[in-house]
């Protein structure tokens, strides 16, 4: 297989979140999701303006682009960058792409000033974040395994022992196993799997894919 430009690694939101936080009496609702271009994200920041209508404030922020070539923050009506500006930032320093906050705020009667608002909203998009479901998007390549059933089992610790699953394993004369991991492991499994099975298995690459790789609760944090 020719040899193609790696593309860097960048988070998503699987499944967006809500979390609250509050600061002197007032409420901060941030709510997460994910969009793919900015008439959803405009269109999610207005569904969260007409579900919140009795809200003091609805900032929001969004980044669309592999490369965050798209982005748009609003402080609705709060002093200028202490709340959209703010949880952009998060979004861009979590590395998060196609994504759209709104952190809705109801008034408790006490003044935050500029340091205490710029922490609230970037703490609320910060949990709001981890309430989230998120993964990364990775260059990977998909490869074919073949082998006999007596190397199966050796097989099967071996991904194991890698986090790794098979996509599809078929049964006929031989056991094949579909794999997809990202492109930067492949070598290093490649050798351990011609060690494993004393080469015998064959190893074939099929096709580069652009994948999600779910991320776990210890990784998020």
């Amino acid at each position: 297989m020719e040899a193609e430009a790696q593309r860097k690694p960048y988070r998503v939101v699987l499944e967006g979140g809500q979390a609250q936080l509050e600061e002197k009496k007032s409420r901060f609702i941030a709510t997460v999701r994910p969009v793919s271009s900015e008439q959803e994200a405009v269109s999610f920041i207005e569904e969260m303006k007409k579900k919140y209508w009795d809200a003091r404030h609805n900032c929001s922020a969004f980044v669309i682009g592999e490369r965050a070539g798209l982005t748009r923050c609003s402080d609705d009506g709060e002093p200028a960058g202490t709340a959209g500006r703010p949880m952009l930032e998060v979004l861009l320093g979590e590395g998060v792409r196609n994504v759209a906050v709104v952190v809705t705020r109801y008034f408790g009667g006490v003044l935050l000033g500029t340091g205490g608002l710029v922490r609230a909203y970037s703490g609320a998009a910060k949990q709001g974040l981890l309430a989230s479901r998120t993964g990364v998007m990775r260059d990977g390549l998909q490869l074919s395994v073949r082998t006999d059933y007596n190397g199966i089992g050796k097989l099967q610790y071996l991904l194991r022992q890698r986090g790794l699953s098979a996509q599809d394993i078929s049964y006929t004369d031989c056991v094949e196993l579909t794999l997809l991991l990202p492109v930067e492991e492949a070598a290093d499994l490649k050798k351990e799997i011609t060690e494993a099975t004393s080469g015998q298995a064959v190893i074939e690459e099929k096709q580069r894919l652009w994948f999600v790789q779910a991320l776990d609760e210890e990784e998020r944090t």
